[in-house]
């Protein structure tokens, strides 16, 4: 995969997916996709389940392979990823998640990294291990780790899911101040009122196939809005 390939022109999208899909033996996660994001853009992917949005995520990530085609990635751009199941080492404490992957990731100060979110997420670092963390605080500390560095682009996957209210909202004021200073969201998501006040572009997957890619109000009059509502 060419995931580090310079994208040189201003006008360039910051990353892009270029006839990629994904197979696993004669399973068809994601049919061929080309689709490009630039930066500022809030983007949701939404579909049912099994519709190939974790898949699309994934590969935008660079955590999986296309089976065909290739991803790119303007050079410098860092990408933050949730994904739908937690990404770290159950054995450690959350600050200990953090610090590791914050020094992974080549922070100046990992620790101090990992108290700001701790901090910003309020996530308990009384020595217990992520693993004996409740459902929330796995979600919690599952979004902690792709914001490590303030990343470009910042990929989520159905974030919300096991959020309570006061936690859905932090997630989208992280999110919204990313936005502010210019980086790009990609999130997939079921939710109505998430996708009304947070994207401006609709991508619709249906069946391992995009079928509609547009504006939100381009969307909202499609009869796909209507079924999927």
């Amino acid at each position: 995969m060419d995931y580090a390939q310079p994208l040189s022109s201003k006008q360039s999208p910051i990353l892009a997916a270029h006839e990629a899909g994904r197979r696993y033996g004669s399973e068809v996660a994601l049919q061929p996709v080309t689709l490009a994001f630039h930066s500022g853009e809030r983007v949701a992917l939404v579909g049912p389940n099994g519709a190939g949005k974790s898949t699309l995520l994934a590969l935008l990530a660079g955590a999986l392979e296309p089976s065909t085609g290739t991803v790119t990635c303007a050079s410098g751009v860092k990408v933050g990823w949730t994904p739908q199941r937690p990404a770290y080492y159950g054995r450690l404490t959350a600050g200990e998640n953090l610090v590791l992957f914050a020094r992974l990731e080549g922070m100046s100060d990992p620790a101090a990294e990992a108290r700001r979110l701790l901090e910003e997420f309020e996530l308990p670092d009384d020595g217990r291990a992520s693993a004996k963390l409740s459902v929330g605080n796995r979600q919690r500390l599952n979004l902690a780790l792709s914001l490590i560095g303030d990343p470009d682009v910042l990929l989520l996957d159905e974030p919300t899911a096991a959020l309570d209210p006061p936690q859905r909202r932090r997630l989208w004021e992280s999110a919204a101040r990313l936005h502010e200073r210019g980086g790009t969201l990609v999130f997939a998501t079921q939710n109505l009122e998430e996708l009304e006040r947070t994207a401006d572009r609709v991508v619709v997957l249906l069946e391992g196939r995009v079928e509609f890619d547009g504006s939100l109000a381009e969307y909202e009059r499609t009869d796909v809005a209507h079924a999927l509502a």
